[in-house]
């Protein structure tokens, strides 16, 4: 991917301390290195980690032009989140793709896994799209 197409992070991810590392038609992916911050009571990340990822993961993957001018946003109408595993490593990855839908909506499904392979979430969801005003 080249440069210009890639958006500055959001507030909210730059507070999460996620990173947009692909994004092409079609295909997201975030990266996101664990902290203490990110954590629950039990040491484990919280699932609001999980869900966040997921969600960026699978919007993003939708709204991809080609053009940095030519923004497209998306809302999510429906997140879907299964939590399988707990981390191995100490880096999320969420990858997210698009996997149908029309003119105004689109499907997606997500994962998240850690460097170490382990598959520690799963997700799907149905967005909106809008264009940037």
């Amino acid at each position: 991917m080249t440069e210009p197409f890639l958006e500055g992070p959001s507030p909210y991810l730059q507070h999460l301390g996620a990173a947009l590392t692909d994004w092409r038609a079609d295909f997201a992916r975030f990266e996101l290195d664990l902290g203490p911050e990110h954590m629950n009571r039990h040491e484990n990340p919280h699932g609001g980690v999980h869900a966040s990822l997921l969600d960026t993961a699978m919007g993003f993957a939708g709204c991809f032009t080609g053009d940095a001018d030519d923004k497209l946003m998306a809302l999510t109408l429906s997140l879907n989140v299964q939590y399988l595993s707990r981390p191995k490593g100490t880096r999320l990855i969420a990858e997210g793709t698009r996997t149908g839908g029309g003119k105004s909506t689109f499907f997606a499904e997500a994962t998240i896994t850690d460097e170490t392979g382990e598959l520690i979430a799963k997700g799907s969801g149905v967005f909106r799209y809008r264009r940037r005003g």
